[in-house]
Protein backbone atom coordinates (compact mmCIF):
# COMPACT_ATOMS: atom_id res chain seq x y z
CA UNK A 1 0.00 0.00 0.00
CA UNK A 2 1.48 3.45 -0.82
CA UNK A 3 1.18 6.40 1.87
CA UNK A 4 -2.61 7.40 0.14
CA UNK A 5 -3.74 3.89 0.94
CA UNK A 6 -5.16 3.60 -2.68
CA UNK A 7 -2.72 1.28 -4.54
CA UNK A 8 -5.32 -1.78 -5.14
CA UNK A 9 -8.35 -0.25 -4.41
CA UNK A 10 -11.51 -0.20 -7.39
CA UNK A 11 -12.93 3.03 -7.85
CA UNK A 12 -16.02 3.36 -10.17
CA UNK A 13 -16.44 6.83 -12.26
CA UNK A 14 -19.60 7.63 -13.50
CA UNK A 15 -19.21 10.77 -16.57
CA UNK A 16 -15.38 9.25 -17.11
CA UNK A 17 -15.04 9.82 -20.89
CA UNK A 18 -14.23 13.58 -20.64
CA UNK A 19 -13.58 16.45 -18.60
CA UNK A 20 -14.07 16.16 -14.54
CA UNK A 21 -14.65 12.57 -14.76
CA UNK A 22 -11.53 11.40 -16.95
CA UNK A 23 -9.58 14.26 -14.90
CA UNK A 24 -10.49 12.19 -11.45
CA UNK A 25 -9.99 8.90 -13.20
CA UNK A 26 -6.88 8.94 -14.32
CA UNK A 27 -5.74 11.06 -11.07
CA UNK A 28 -6.44 7.95 -8.97
CA UNK A 29 -5.25 5.42 -11.60
CA UNK A 30 -1.80 7.17 -10.93
CA UNK A 31 -2.10 6.61 -7.58
CA UNK A 32 -2.34 2.51 -7.99
CA UNK A 33 -6.37 2.73 -8.16
CA UNK A 34 -8.37 0.31 -10.35
CA UNK A 35 -10.59 2.42 -12.28
CA UNK A 36 -14.28 1.15 -13.98
CA UNK A 37 -15.03 3.80 -16.17
CA UNK A 38 -18.95 4.84 -16.85
CA UNK A 39 -20.97 6.79 -19.59
CA UNK A 40 -23.09 6.64 -22.64
CA UNK A 41 -19.99 7.20 -25.24
CA UNK A 42 -18.41 4.08 -25.28
CA UNK A 43 -15.77 5.95 -28.06
CA UNK A 44 -14.91 8.86 -24.99
CA UNK A 45 -14.53 6.12 -22.44
CA UNK A 46 -12.08 3.91 -24.42
CA UNK A 47 -9.99 6.81 -25.16
CA UNK A 48 -9.72 7.99 -21.87
CA UNK A 49 -9.02 4.06 -20.72
CA UNK A 50 -6.21 3.95 -23.72
CA UNK A 51 -4.67 7.66 -21.74
CA UNK A 52 -5.17 5.50 -18.26
CA UNK A 53 -3.38 2.12 -19.88
CA UNK A 54 -0.68 4.14 -21.65
CA UNK A 55 0.52 6.14 -18.55
CA UNK A 56 0.76 2.49 -16.59
CA UNK A 57 -2.74 2.36 -15.02
CA UNK A 58 -5.32 -0.21 -15.38
CA UNK A 59 -8.89 0.84 -16.73
CA UNK A 60 -12.53 -1.44 -17.91
CA UNK A 61 -14.53 0.54 -20.16
CA UNK A 62 -18.62 -0.30 -19.19
CA UNK A 63 -20.56 2.49 -21.12
CA UNK A 64 -23.84 2.65 -19.16
CA UNK A 65 -26.95 5.18 -19.13
CA UNK A 66 -26.79 5.48 -15.27
CA UNK A 67 -30.42 7.03 -15.61
CA UNK A 68 -31.54 3.47 -16.32
CA UNK A 69 -31.79 0.64 -13.58
CA UNK A 70 -31.46 -1.94 -16.05
CA UNK A 71 -28.02 -1.01 -17.08
CA UNK A 72 -27.02 0.81 -14.02
CA UNK A 73 -27.52 -3.30 -12.56
CA UNK A 74 -25.50 -4.71 -15.74
CA UNK A 75 -22.54 -2.33 -14.81
CA UNK A 76 -22.82 -3.68 -11.53
CA UNK A 77 -22.24 -7.32 -12.35
CA UNK A 78 -19.30 -6.17 -14.71
CA UNK A 79 -17.60 -3.97 -12.50
CA UNK A 80 -17.37 -7.05 -10.18
CA UNK A 81 -16.67 -10.03 -12.61
CA UNK A 82 -13.68 -7.76 -13.70
CA UNK A 83 -12.55 -6.49 -10.19
CA UNK A 84 -13.94 -8.61 -7.69
CA UNK A 85 -14.98 -5.20 -5.43
CA UNK A 86 -15.62 -1.68 -5.36
CA UNK A 87 -13.96 0.36 -2.90
CA UNK A 88 -14.69 3.62 -3.96
CA UNK A 89 -17.82 5.39 -6.01
CA UNK A 90 -17.86 8.83 -8.09
CA UNK A 91 -21.03 9.78 -9.12
CA UNK A 92 -20.04 12.59 -11.69
CA UNK A 93 -22.55 12.75 -14.44
CA UNK A 94 -24.36 15.31 -14.70
CA UNK A 95 -26.62 17.34 -17.45
CA UNK A 96 -27.64 20.93 -17.19
CA UNK A 97 -30.38 22.19 -19.48
CA UNK A 98 -30.49 25.93 -19.55
CA UNK A 99 -33.82 27.52 -19.60
CA UNK A 100 -36.13 29.86 -17.86
CA UNK A 101 -38.71 27.47 -15.96
CA UNK A 102 -41.55 28.79 -18.11
CA UNK A 103 -40.29 27.34 -20.32
CA UNK A 104 -38.51 24.22 -19.36
CA UNK A 105 -40.40 21.20 -20.46
CA UNK A 106 -41.11 18.64 -17.77
CA UNK A 107 -39.57 16.30 -20.34
CA UNK A 108 -36.39 18.43 -20.20
CA UNK A 109 -36.58 18.69 -16.16
CA UNK A 110 -36.93 15.35 -15.32
CA UNK A 111 -33.82 14.78 -17.67
CA UNK A 112 -32.30 16.83 -15.74
CA UNK A 113 -33.25 15.23 -12.23
CA UNK A 114 -32.83 12.09 -13.29
CA UNK A 115 -28.66 12.36 -14.70
CA UNK A 116 -27.74 14.45 -11.47
CA UNK A 117 -29.81 12.85 -8.44
CA UNK A 118 -30.92 9.88 -9.62
CA UNK A 119 -28.11 8.49 -11.02
CA UNK A 120 -26.80 8.99 -7.66
CA UNK A 121 -29.19 6.86 -6.06
CA UNK A 122 -29.03 4.22 -8.57
CA UNK A 123 -25.27 3.74 -8.30
CA UNK A 124 -24.97 3.72 -4.65
CA UNK A 125 -28.33 1.27 -4.67
CA UNK A 126 -26.19 -1.44 -6.68
CA UNK A 127 -22.81 -0.54 -5.44
CA UNK A 128 -22.64 0.49 -2.22
CA UNK A 129 -23.52 -3.10 -0.38
CA UNK A 130 -20.04 -4.19 -2.22
CA UNK A 131 -18.44 -1.88 -0.17
CA UNK A 132 -19.46 -2.68 3.04
CA UNK A 133 -17.68 -4.93 5.36
CA UNK A 134 -14.47 -3.53 4.70
CA UNK A 135 -13.75 -0.81 6.86
CA UNK A 136 -13.11 1.87 4.13
CA UNK A 137 -15.00 3.41 1.54
CA UNK A 138 -15.45 6.33 -0.16
CA UNK A 139 -18.40 8.38 -2.18
CA UNK A 140 -18.01 11.17 -3.50
CA UNK A 141 -21.10 13.18 -5.26
CA UNK A 142 -20.16 16.19 -7.97
CA UNK A 143 -22.54 18.68 -7.21
CA UNK A 144 -21.80 22.60 -8.13
CA UNK A 145 -20.99 25.88 -6.95
CA UNK A 146 -24.80 25.91 -8.35
CA UNK A 147 -26.40 24.38 -5.36
CA UNK A 148 -25.29 27.14 -3.53
CA UNK A 149 -25.81 30.06 -6.07
CA UNK A 150 -26.96 30.52 -8.79
CA UNK A 151 -28.35 32.46 -12.31
CA UNK A 152 -31.26 32.49 -14.22
CA UNK A 153 -32.28 29.79 -16.08
CA UNK A 154 -30.78 27.50 -13.83
CA UNK A 155 -33.77 26.59 -12.01
CA UNK A 156 -33.31 22.69 -12.86
CA UNK A 157 -29.65 22.45 -12.55
CA UNK A 158 -30.05 24.27 -9.60
CA UNK A 159 -32.24 21.92 -8.03
CA UNK A 160 -30.91 19.04 -8.96
CA UNK A 161 -27.57 19.90 -7.79
CA UNK A 162 -29.19 21.13 -4.21
CA UNK A 163 -30.80 18.02 -3.78
CA UNK A 164 -27.24 16.36 -3.73
CA UNK A 165 -25.89 17.99 -1.14
CA UNK A 166 -29.01 16.75 1.36
CA UNK A 167 -28.44 12.79 -0.94
CA UNK A 168 -25.18 13.36 0.46
CA UNK A 169 -25.60 14.40 4.33
CA UNK A 170 -28.19 11.57 5.05
CA UNK A 171 -25.90 8.80 3.35
CA UNK A 172 -22.86 9.94 5.17
CA UNK A 173 -24.37 9.07 7.99
CA UNK A 174 -26.52 5.46 7.29
CA UNK A 175 -22.95 4.75 6.02
CA UNK A 176 -20.34 6.22 9.01
CA UNK A 177 -20.85 2.91 10.98
CA UNK A 178 -18.97 0.92 7.83
CA UNK A 179 -16.23 3.65 7.70
CA UNK A 180 -17.45 4.65 4.51
CA UNK A 181 -17.05 8.34 3.89
CA UNK A 182 -19.60 10.47 1.51
CA UNK A 183 -18.90 13.56 0.14
CA UNK A 184 -19.96 16.21 -2.43
CA UNK A 185 -17.29 18.21 -4.54
CA UNK A 186 -19.20 21.30 -5.54
CA UNK A 187 -16.58 22.59 -8.76
CA UNK A 188 -16.86 26.37 -10.16
CA UNK A 189 -15.72 27.23 -13.69
CA UNK A 190 -13.86 24.77 -15.37
CA UNK A 191 -12.21 24.50 -18.40
CA UNK A 192 -13.65 21.39 -19.73
CA UNK A 193 -15.17 20.72 -22.88
CA UNK A 194 -18.62 21.24 -21.29
CA UNK A 195 -17.68 25.15 -20.16
CA UNK A 196 -16.35 25.75 -24.08
CA UNK A 197 -19.10 27.88 -24.61
CA UNK A 198 -18.07 30.54 -21.68
CA UNK A 199 -14.10 29.63 -21.74
CA UNK A 200 -13.90 30.41 -25.49
CA UNK A 201 -16.58 33.16 -25.74
CA UNK A 202 -14.69 36.79 -24.75
CA UNK A 203 -17.16 38.63 -23.71
CA UNK A 204 -19.02 35.53 -21.59
CA UNK A 205 -15.32 34.56 -19.97
CA UNK A 206 -14.86 38.21 -19.22
CA UNK A 207 -18.43 37.94 -16.97
CA UNK A 208 -17.51 35.13 -15.37
CA UNK A 209 -13.87 35.78 -14.47
CA UNK A 210 -15.14 38.94 -12.83
CA UNK A 211 -16.92 36.86 -10.45
CA UNK A 212 -13.71 34.75 -9.36
CA UNK A 213 -11.30 36.42 -7.58
CA UNK A 214 -8.78 33.89 -8.76
CA UNK A 215 -9.76 35.80 -11.94
CA UNK A 216 -9.14 31.91 -13.62
CA UNK A 217 -10.93 28.79 -14.62
CA UNK A 218 -10.01 25.53 -12.51
CA UNK A 219 -7.76 23.16 -14.02
CA UNK A 220 -9.35 19.94 -13.84
CA UNK A 221 -5.86 18.18 -12.73
CA UNK A 222 -6.32 20.40 -9.34
CA UNK A 223 -10.51 18.67 -9.10
CA UNK A 224 -8.25 15.44 -9.53
CA UNK A 225 -6.11 15.83 -6.64
CA UNK A 226 -9.27 17.13 -4.40
CA UNK A 227 -10.86 13.68 -5.65
CA UNK A 228 -7.51 11.64 -4.89
CA UNK A 229 -7.55 13.15 -1.13
CA UNK A 230 -11.04 12.49 -0.26
CA UNK A 231 -10.35 9.03 -1.12
CA UNK A 232 -6.87 8.86 0.53
CA UNK A 233 -6.92 7.41 4.27
CA UNK A 234 -5.97 10.91 4.89
CA UNK A 235 -9.48 12.20 4.47
CA UNK A 236 -10.72 9.67 6.66
CA UNK A 237 -12.29 12.04 9.16
CA UNK A 238 -14.51 14.14 6.67
CA UNK A 239 -17.94 12.84 5.70
CA UNK A 240 -21.11 14.22 5.45
CA UNK A 241 -19.86 17.57 3.83
CA UNK A 242 -19.32 19.31 0.66
CA UNK A 243 -15.68 21.06 -0.69
CA UNK A 244 -16.29 24.00 -2.93
CA UNK A 245 -13.48 24.63 -5.21
CA UNK A 246 -14.67 27.28 -7.40
CA UNK A 247 -11.70 30.25 -7.06
CA UNK A 248 -13.42 32.10 -4.43
CA UNK A 249 -16.57 32.67 -6.09
CA UNK A 250 -18.87 31.77 -3.94
CA UNK A 251 -16.69 33.62 -0.46
CA UNK A 252 -17.70 37.06 -2.42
Amino acid sequence: MNPNGLEGRVAVITGAGRGLGKAMACALAAEGVRVALLARSEEELTRTAAEITAAGGQAAVFPTDVTSEEQVRRAQAGVLARFGAVNILINNAGLNIRRHVTELSLDEWRAVLDTNVTSAYLMCHYFVPHMKGKGYGRVLNVASTMAWISLPGRTAYSGSKSALLGFTRSLALELAPERITVNTISPGLFETELARPITENPELRAQFLAQIPLDRPGNPEELGALAVYLCSGLAAYITGTDILIDGGWTAR
